[in-house]
């Protein structure tokens, strides 16, 4: 009799799978690809709004597309003080949208939604991402809210254009690079007025005042021309900083601006 222990088959092991993506992202291929069909939605709110506002306010600037921009501004700070982001499916059909609707302006369709067309509100959208551009590189915002900002670029000069929209506004038309300037110092101030607040709840003043400092000394690295060490400076103090949703700022900054030209001073 043999003592040879018996041998145990082995289950036969799946084959791994083939992988055929090529090192693509599917899923995020699939998330670009409903881009346009999103910003189509924008484009078709905005000329809707249009109809809606002239029926029933036919005198004077028609502001409908505003309100349109404004609720998508309202919802990317809303998501971006829940989750601390602002998610690209609110971010890039708003800055495509912008594109559309200058493109139909240029082509002498949906004239109601605004004057602009795809070049001003192209350049729009490149003032908006300068105007964040050394924040972003020394990490103090997010990429989110960089594309917020240009989103409200691209809309605001695709219905400002240079001023031929609102001749009826305070006696003086608006140019649509002036508003993505001007609501950008507003949207500032209001961010400067957020953070001083958060200082006086936290009571860490010592500590604030140190940080401030590393931040200035950062924009002035990044003024000299030193981008990368700026960024990997901002980059190890991330993990002590306080995140303020810049997206709250930046929509609160804007609708004021909006609120101060076509309103107040009307």
């Amino acid at each position: 009799m043999s003592n040879a222990a018996p041998v145990l088959e082995q289950p036969n092991q799946p084959a791994p799978a083939h992988d055929d993506s090529l090192g693509i992202d599917r899923a995020f291929v699939l998330q670009m690809a409903r881009m346009p069909a999103l910003a189509l939605v924008w484009v078709a709110a905005a000329i809707v709004s249009h109809q809606v506002w002239a029926a029933f306010w036919p005198n004077g600037l028609n502001a409908g597309p505003l309100f349109v921009i404004g609720f998508g501004m309202v919802l990317a700070a809303f998501i971006d003080g829940w989750a601390l982001k602002v998610p690209n499916w609110i971010t890039l059909p708003l800055v495509l949208s912008g594109w559309m609707l200058g493109a139909l302006h240029d082509l002498g369709l949906a004239t109601g939604t605004g004057t602009g067309g795809f070049g001003i509100a192209f350049i729009g959208t490149v003032l908006g991402f300068a105007l964040l551009f050394p924040m972003l590189a020394i990490r103090g915002v997010g990429e989110g809210d960089v594309k917020m900002q240009m989103g409200f670029g691209a809309w605001v000069a695709a219905f400002f254009g240079t001023g031929a929209t609102t001749d009826a506004v305070g006696g003086a038309p608006l140019h649509g690079l002036g508003v993505v300037f001007w609501a950008f110092c507003f949207g500032a101030i209001v961010g400067g007025a957020f953070g001083m607040i958060m200082i006086l709840m936290r009571r860490k003043f010592g500590q604030n005042v140190g940080m401030v400092r590393e931040i200035f000394s950062d924009l002035q690295m990044f003024g000299t021309g030193h981008v990368s060490a700026a960024a990997k400076q901002a980059q190890e103090r991330r993990s002590r900083w306080v995140k303020l949703p810049y997206g709250i700022p930046l929509c609160v900054g804007f609708l004021l601006y909006l609120l101060y030209m076509l309103v107040w001073t009307a």
